[in-house]
């Protein structure tokens, strides 16, 4: 594409956008439930050890490697790689990895809107889980509503539609999340849940629990697939990326943690299994609003909020899938954004229609699609991106160190230290690749 390069209004938006697409389902859906199983406290403690010695430095590599380059995956290393290398093939996995998230994300944000609008009619009684997954119709009909809102928004300018639309849902997400919790502090059973989440039982802690908790700290992140060097491909070179990689890993800790203070003492209060995977927010939150008084309000402000979380992300990824086709093909954002919907809703239908009509058993029993396209993006492509990007950027036959701190440096703001390289150089990637290993080893295919 030859047309000039969009940009960011604000160092505000690009913090709210870079936030929106770190934060969204897999904080406030995926994380609850992954602590429920994972045995709470224990989790949570090796979670934020994941973010601050793997998340943030993988973080502000993949920042530094779009702003340098100013494009998207599929062109970044292209413009930053010596001639005769290999580094831009890691660009369409990155495109691959946002297909394949939004292949089962979309079919999530489409529950999360079916819960809230269920809700609002007064219809939190009748609602199941398992009912709705098992129901086509629903399914495809609120797919297509996620998907087509998204990238109706995304057909506008970057300023004003994705910028302006996302600093409105992040803001009410805040709003929403702080009256949530301490509606749950003041609930009856809100000591026990806040035991169970919040101090840890080291004896529940093993090698399951640190890979689990390193794939949550690199999903609830997007790192790993380009999803954050696509923003860093939006913004000026005003703000060092240190700086503003701290304060989006605050503000995506700050909901993830909100998030668990908001159900598990809701779910000590009405003695439901905080063990229940992914049905957990569904079921259990839902049976609490019914139970609960006003449960009606609450319930669909709780579900208003998980709307927005959802749609943060989901644009965001969006917006990174339609920058990179645009880059390829130099088409206009309204061509690329209907031809993009279409794709991802057709793609999507796997997991939309996978409890009912397109029966998959991809692993042990009771995986289906959803636990197919997590597999690809949660297990593979996060880790072995952010293994990628470590590499690119410190190694002398990638970018090289020199340059990456030239990068990560540049502006006002917290910098990247002389002392940290081996943690950007050595531990990073040691320590991803290890995980990884393991991870697939202990993995329960059948």
């Amino acid at each position: 594409m030859n047309q000039e390069r969009e940009r960011l209004g604000s160092r505000l938006g690009f913090i709210m956008l870079s936030a929106g697409c770190a934060i969204g389902c897999g904080n406030v859906w995926k994380f609850p439930w992954m602590t429920g199983q994972y045995g709470g406290g224990g989790f949570v403690l090796i979670y934020v050890f994941c973010l601050l010695l793997l998340g943030l430095p993988a973080m502000i590599m993949e920042f530094a490697v779009g702003r340098a380059a100013q494009a998207s995956p599929v062109r970044m290393y292209q413009k930053l790689e010596r001639p005769g290398q290999k580094w831009h093939i890691h660009g369409y996995f990155a495109l691959l990895g946002n297909v394949a998230l939004m292949a089962f994300y979309t079919v999530v944000t489409g529950w999360m809107i079916y819960y809230f609008v269920s809700f609002l009619m007064g219809r939190g009684a009748e609602l199941s889980f398992g009912g709705m997954i098992t129901n086509p119709a629903v399914n495809v009909v609120y797919l297509a509503i996620a998907v087509a809102l998204g990238f109706f928004v995304l057909s506008f300018n970057l300023q004003g539609g994705l910028e302006r639309v996302t600093k409105y849902l992040m803001t009410a997400l805040f709003v929403l999340m702080l009256v949530l919790a301490i509606r749950s502090a003041l609930l009856p059973g809100a000591h026990e849940g806040l035991y169970f989440y919040l101090v840890p039982d080291f004896s529940k802690i093993n090698g399951s629990v640190v890979v689990g908790a390193m794939n949550q700290a690199f999903f609830t992140l997007s790192i790993g697939i380009g999803s954050m060097a696509i923003f860093g491909s939006y913004i000026g070179k005003e703000r060092t990326l240190m700086g503003e990689s701290v304060n989006i890993i605050l503000l995506d800790s700050f909901v993830a943690v909100v998030s668990g203070l908001i159900i598990f003492p809701a779910c000590y209060t009405y003695d439901i299994e905080v063990n229940a995977g992914p049905a957990l927010l569904f079921n259990t939150m839902a049976t609490v609003f019914v139970n609960m008084s006003g449960g009606r309000v609450w319930g669909s402000l709780f579900f208003l909020f998980m709307v927005f979380a959802a749609f943060s992300t989901e644009l965001a990824v969006f917006e990174n899938i339609l920058a990179m086709i645009r880059e390829l093909t130099g088409w206009s954002r309204p061509k690329g954004s209907l031809v993009c919907g279409v794709g991802i809703f057709l793609l999507a239908l796997t997991t939309a229609l996978g409890y009912s009509v397109f029966h998959f058993q991809p692993f042990a029993e009771g995986t289906a699609w959803l636990d197919f396209w997590d597999f690809i993006v949660s297990t593979n492509l996060l880790p072995l991106g952010a293994l990628v990007f470590a590499l690119f950027c410190c190694s002398r036959k990638g970018w090289g160190w020199d340059a990456f701190l030239a990068e990560a440096n540049t502006g006002k703001g917290l910098k990247v230290k002389g002392w940290m390289r081996p943690v950007f150089q050595y531990f990073v990637p040691i320590c991803v690749l290890a995980l990884y290993i393991y991870g697939l080893a202990t993995f329960p295919w059948r």
